[in-house]
């Protein structure tokens, strides 16, 4: 998911672009806004931690672009692709690094296992919208 600090700023398509030149094929795309509600189920595993309640409020705050994407090996590879969640400690060259500003507006999300890929692709897409 390129977050809505990522979209706000510009950033949208010159980290879509680097996606597919990486190598992933987007399976489905969409552009689309969170209310909060939405966006407290989508980060409901963080309910009880205290940073839930910011962590909402910026994902509703402005329209997003979610995506399911594949390659071989693509969580660990996304995982490295994207950089750490703290851009001030993600490698050079990493989406992070590159679009980030802090650890909150962070530019960019990507599904931390196959299982929660699958629980987040759902909540996003139909089978429908998967090419």
């Amino acid at each position: 998911m390129i977050k809505p600090d990522a979209v706000a700023n510009g950033h949208a398509g010159a980290i879509l672009d680097r996606i597919i030149k990486a190598g992933y094929k987007v399976v489905a795309l969409k552009y689309t806004k969170l209310s909060a509600e939405t966006a407290g189920q989508f980060y409901a595993v963080h309910s009880e931690r205290p940073f839930y309640n910011d962590l909402v409020s910026f994902m509703s705050q402005g329209p997003i672009y979610a995506a399911i994407l594949e390659k071989d090996n693509a969580i660990e590879d996304f995982r490295k692709f994207i950089g750490a969640t703290d851009p001030a400690k993600a490698d050079a060259g990493t989406i992070r690094a590159d679009f980030a500003k802090s650890i909150d507006a962070n530019a960019i999300h990507g599904s931390d296992s196959d299982e929660n890929a699958a629980i987040e692709g759902n909540f996003f897409f139909s089978n429908f919208e998967r090419f």
